[in-house]
């Protein structure tokens, strides 16, 4: 301290309020009187949430912001809108307008082509809701794309496998098994990889903004590639086992007893949607004991240990 000089500053203060801090403008515009001049930032932003939310305890489907897609979930984006034009020109050819209530609507109204037009319009409602969701990576997009794609499969009225119209009219049983395989397959992997585009645009942009640190990142991408393999072969499986039932018990008997064998192979139940829900029931059955074994545990531990 220089010599003369005081150290007392309070008169520096004097008719002066010292503030720690600045004050609330949510506070200050509580205590407003008189005034609509709110400021807009002191206004608390209130969501009401909706019937389904109230349903389920929250957003059905988030709203989620991604950063630009990285070159593999660009990959993915192109696999997944090519496995979704496979799949509507597979649907479109393979699944009849026989059965269906907008076919029953029309035939009761007498316009018998309102019914192949509502199917032509769920078709291209599904691909329109699919690209939409691929490429803006919306997943309210890609489930509307999902309940169209099987709304359009149901039938309620008919029971035929076989094709009437267009170039698959005359096919026998064998092609028309073969073509209901690979729409199956093309189905579980379009709905895969949709999937993964959106689980892998998260984590990537949860990555890249530094929300969590993930070691080893190549690992987890090449344990997925092969989960794409493993997957159109389990859904094959299922599909064949299923479709095929007329063929594969009549086989499994005839090891026994070849007339036996023989009479079940011209069985009218075990080629009709009988047959299908036995498969269908046998599958099942299979899963069920694979998972009551505990075999995908099992798995995980031997790849978990020889790694």
């Amino acid at each position: 301290m220089a010599a003369g000089r005081s150290g007392d500053t309070s008169h520096l203060y004097d008719g002066k309020t010292i503030r720690a801090s600045a004050p609330s403008r949510k506070k200050i515009a509580g205590r407003m009187t008189g005034s609509s001049d709110i400021p807009k930032d002191a206004v608390p932003e209130v969501h009401v949430p909706s019937f389904v939310e109230s349903l389920f305890g929250g957003p059905l489907i988030p709203k989620m912001k991604f950063l630009p897609a990285d070159r593999m979930v660009q990959t993915l984006q192109l696999v997944g809108g090519g496995l979704m034009m496979i799949l509507a020109v597979l649907t479109y050819l393979i699944t009849p307008v026989d059965g269906t209530f907008w076919n029953s609507f029309a035939l009761w109204i007498g316009f018998d082509a309102l019914g192949q037009i509502l199917h032509l319009l769920i078709v291209v409602s599904a691909l329109g809701a699919g690209f939409y969701g691929i490429f803006r990576r919306d997943a309210r997009g890609l489930l509307a794309s999902y309940v169209l794609f099987i709304l359009i499969s149901l039938r309620f009225a008919a029971s035929k496998v076989n094709f009437e119209s267009g170039v698959l009219d005359g096919l026998d049983e064998g092609w028309v098994k073969f073509l209901l395989v690979i729409y199956a397959v093309s189905l579980v992997m379009y709905i895969e990889v949709t999937n993964g585009i959106i689980r892998f645009s998260m984590l990537d942009t949860s990555i890249r903004t530094g929300e969590v640190y993930v070691m080893n990142v190549k690992k987890v991408l090449s344990k997925y590639h092969i989960s794409l393999i493993i997957t159109p072969l389990i859904a094959t499986f299922v599909a064949l086992a299923t479709l095929m039932i007329n063929v594969i018990i009549p086989w499994f008997f005839g090891i026994f007893d070849p007339e036996t064998a023989h009479r079940l192979s011209e069985s009218v139940e075990l080629t009709s949607v009988y047959g299908v829900a036995l498969g269908t029931m046998l599958v099942f059955l299979i899963v069920a004991t694979i998972f009551a074994a505990n075999i995908p545990l099992r798995i995980q531990q031997w790849r978990e240990s020889s790694d």
